[in-house]
This record gives structure tokens, sequence and C-alpha cells, in this order.
């Protein structure tokens, strides 16, 4: 694991996002709360949060944070043939915060998945990236 012992918090924020590609049909069973294993976007946001809080314990090497902040949202385009995910999550420490978004992100789309794949085998997880990631003195 990297040191960063010597390294001073920072308040430091990281946003990622994925997609996952679905059929049409799929997305109206979503959206009139029709899936059998029951609300997905709900599960979907908690199972992500979740696993923010975990990075560290999933990922050899991963400093374990405390997170301060985790937000998983979601967006159905016009195109209405996939859902566009987004994570952003916060910390004061001396490390950063992007892996938490991006297994946010990564876990949230795993979870639409495995909640769907009754309903759609044809599903496709993809575009996980890293958007932006910042760090802000604190105030003295």
């Amino acid at each position: 694991m990297v040191d960063v012992t010597r390294k001073p918090p920072l308040l430091r924020e990281a946003t990622a996002a994925g997609e996952i590609r679905l059929a049409t049909a799929t997305l109206d069973l979503i959206e009139n709360n029709r899936v059998a294993k029951g609300n997905v976007l709900a599960t979907a946001r908690i199972a992500g949060i979740m696993a923010a809080k975990r990075t560290g314990d999933l990922i050899p090497l991963c400093h374990p944070l405390p997170i301060t902040h985790c937000e998983v949202d979601f967006e159905i385009p016009t195109s209405r043939d996939r859902i566009l995910i987004s994570a952003t999550t916060r910390i004061t420490a001396g490390t950063g915060v992007e892996m938490e978004a991006l297994t946010a992100v990564t876990v949230a789309a795993l979870t639409l998945y495995d909640m769907c794949k009754a309903a759609d085998k044809g599903m496709v997880i993809g575009d996980v990236r890293l958007l932006r990631k910042s760090k802000l003195e604190l105030p003295t």
C-alpha cells in the first residue's frame, strides 16, 4: 500500500460514470416496478453506496477509507436503450476517493444486471470511467 501518512488531509471528491444497455421492455418493467426482485433503482443505489464504503476490502492495496459522502444517480436518456449511472464520493483525507466512485458505479450496474437478468439476456455494462476528481485545502 502506498504510504500517505505525511500527506495533508484535503477535501477530496470524485465522480465516475458508466452505463448498462438494455431493452426498452426491460426499462418499462423497471419504471413500473414490475421486476420480480423488487425496486431495481433503489436497490442498485444502495448497493453502489455500500460498495463504495467497502472498496478497501474489495481491491488489494486500496486504502480503506471512511468516506463522508456518496451519492449514486441514474438517468434514462430519450433513446430509452440504457441507464446512465453516476456516483460521487467525498472525503477529508490524505488520499483520493476515485476508486470508491468507480466501485459504486460498477456495483450499481452489476445490481441492475442481476435484478433484470431473467427479463433481459442481452444487457451490456460498459463505459465505466472517472469523470473528475478534485482536492481542496481545508479552511484554517
